[in-house]
């Protein structure tokens, strides 16, 4: 049986902060270094084949063994980024994810509960020696979660092929991505709560909408934020990919809340739902 037929292969977008060398403390500073001067480093496609990978042996393994040592580069104003793959940490929150989102039953059928409670004791373990790690970059299946565009502008989208190899986007196929300065995307969030807060009352949108204001806290502030639609780009419909302007469509319903215009702040959220819901829907067909 392929890797094909056998595991159901997740869509999925991603949020990522690329950090300046200057941030990580040493000795991780100088490997980043020689990292990022290798002449071909792995794609966004690279590391989700090796993330699979680790689902095809039975039990399946549910978070690696040993930590990533790969990383995406970027090149900001001159100064070299790098933003940690991580996946093993990504793996264990992942996995805390998936036990609050389904019943015990549909996980045992996936993951066995053995495997399960043995990831969860190492995570305990792990998390004792760094109590204040955390991810440089988080995944969503099926979506773009709307406050995530809370963090870009239109102007920042950038659409069309990518190049083969280097950063998170790369391998040469369509790409749909936001890049903004961490100083930028910090600003929008405050501001976004600002107005929500006077405009509607306490709840997941202003929920979810601080809790990505806090993580971005934790990185170095001459950072890059990046929202990159990933394998969104390969289900959605060319033309649709190339009309999606919802960065563009959260910020106008924010400054029709801020002018006090409820009905022009309705469309543009009946826009970004109604788009969405239709991507979502996707996972259910043939």
């Amino acid at each position: 049986m392929g890797l094909a037929s056998s595991v159901n292969v997740p869509y999925a977008a991603y949020l990522r902060v690329y950090e300046p060398l200057g941030a990580f403390p040493e000795p991780e500073r100088s490997h980043w270094a020689g990292y990022a001067r290798r002449e071909e480093l792995p794609t966004a496609q690279d590391e989700l084949r090796r993330s699979l990978a680790d689902l095809l042996p039975t039990p399946p393994v549910a978070v690696p063994v040993h930590e990533s040592g790969d990383a995406f580069v970027a090149v900001v104003d001159g100064v070299v980024c790098v933003c940690p793959w991580r996946t093993r940490l990504r793996g264990w929150l992942a996995l805390e994810e998936l036990s609050e989102r389904f019943p015990a039953a549909v996980l045992d059928a996936v993951l066995p509960p053995v495997v399960r409670r043995q990831a969860e004791a190492d995570y305990a373990r792990w998390q004792e020696r760094n109590p204040d790690a955390r991810p440089w970059i988080r995944t969503a299946t099926w979506q773009v979660p709307l406050r995530w565009f809370v963090l870009f502008s239109d102007e920042e989208r950038e659409y069309g092929k990518a190049p083969q190899g280097g950063g998170g986007s790369g391998g040469g196929g369509l790409r749909l991505r936001y890049r903004t300065p961490m100083v930028q995307a910090r600003r929008r969030v405050a501001r976004a709560l600002r107005t929500l807060r006077d405009a509607i009352e306490e709840g997941p949108l202003i929920d979810g909408l601080v809790e990505v204001g806090r993580w971005l806290e934790e990185f170095h502030p001459r950072s890059l934020v990046e929202l990159d639609y990933g394998g969104l780009v390969h289900m959605v419909p060319e033309a649709q990919l190339a009309d999606d302007r919802s960065a563009a469509d959260t910020a106008e319903g924010l400054a029709a809340l801020r002018a006090g215009d409820g009905r022009r702040a309705g469309e543009a959220y009946a826009r970004l739902t109604e788009r969405w819901r239709a991507v979502r829907d996707r996972q259910f067909a043939n």
